[in-house]
């Protein structure tokens, strides 16, 4: 199997293994699972571990579980396909932690810090684990990787991203500063598990109703506008309004929801305004584009922005994983 290679994006508390054909970035079969870094690691603390199994060899045959699933599914013989993974396994709670790179970062990945496991009896596929980057006071796993495919992405279409600022939004939504190819700099903003707490686990929780962001009416809409424009310097007290939006019978529970996700994405995004010299790339394939993109508009960012299609933004991490196999020279089977 010729420039084949397995890709896999291990995340706290997802797992996503694909069978890439590294010369075209084709999609040739996936499997997903909630496995993530987290519970696998608290498994083996649990039980692998008391049995004298080394936490590597834990992960391997969480791997290999999920690997015979690719089979499965795919038909293709898998074995001696060399494994690229980014995300969670390379931390402290991973398969193996691997130090993280230090800014500036070039962006073609060649600097990306890895640790290469070579294939065993049990297991015939040499693994690579990416680590991630990190800064004085911050840092990204995973992320890095979809950004190096991204660029590499947006190479080729010729799209300029000197001087830009790349917007990731998310759980841990990530603003990335890019200049002269390198990354000078990153801010990581906890806008969604920020909104999970409030609303779920806070007392504002009796006051939103979380929804489908697919089926938003124009009064919803209004109310997510209205978050946007009353967040200020002083989140701690702007989220209290949600509780008196509800009190007072201001908003419904689902337009106080999208009340609040407006405080918190516009409180994120109102720190662009303090940067007006740089370039802003919107990199959002999820149902949160929306919501970040009427953002920008009322934030009247706009116009400095440009907005990545969720079809790149899906083949980044793909695209990243190779950019780094043929940098760290991964010898793919012919």
């Amino acid at each position: 199997m010729k420039n084949y290679l397995l890709g896999c994006d291990w995340g706290t508390s997802s797992f996503r293994l694909r069978l890439i054909n590294s010369a075209d970035l084709r999609l040739v079969g996936e499997v997903t699972s909630q496995e993530g870094v987290a519970s696998t690691f608290n498994d083996w603390k649990a039980t692998g571990e008391s049995q004298g199994i080394s936490r590597e060899h834990f992960f391997r045959q969480q791997l290999t579980r999920q690997i015979d699933l690719l089979v499965g599914k795919t038909a293709f013989d898998l074995r001696g396909i060399p494994i690229v993974i980014s995300g969670m396994a390379s931390s402290s709670i991973g398969m193996e932690e691997v130090p993280y790179a230090t800014l500036p970062f070039p962006t073609d990945g060649s600097l990306a810090s890895t640790r290469r496991l070579l294939a065993q009896h049990d297991f015939p596929h040499d693994l690579t684990l990416i680590s991630g980057v990190r800064t004085q006071h911050d840092v990204m796993r995973g992320e890095e990787t979809q950004l190096i495919g991204l660029l590499d992405l947006l190479d080729t279409l010729q799209v300029d991203v000197d001087a830009s600022i790349l917007i990731f939004p998310g759980t841990h939504s990530k603003h990335i500063y890019i200049q002269q190819q390198q990354v000078i700099d990153f801010h990581t903003f906890m806008t969604g598990e920020l909104f999970n707490l409030m609303a779920y686990h806070s007392i504002l929780s009796d006051s939103v109703e979380p929804t489908d962001l697919h089926t938003l009416s124009e009064s919803d809409l209004t109310a997510f506008i209205s978050g946007i424009n009353d967040a200020d310097a002083s989140i701690l007290n702007d989220l209290f309004k949600v509780r008196t939006n509800q009190l007072f019978n201001k908003l419904t529970k689902k337009q106080n929801a999208l009340y609040l996700s407006g405080l918190l994405i516009g409180d994120e995004l109102k720190t662009l305004l303090k940067q007006p010299h740089w370039k802003l790339i919107l990199c959002s394939g999820n149902n949160l584009y929306e919501l970040y993109k009427l953002a920008m508009d009322v934030l009247k960012l706009s116009d400095r922005t440009t907005t990545i299609s969720a079809t790149l933004i899906d083949k980044a991490t793909m695209a990243g994983q190779v950019k780094i196999a043929q940098n760290q020279h991964v010898l793919l089977p012919k």
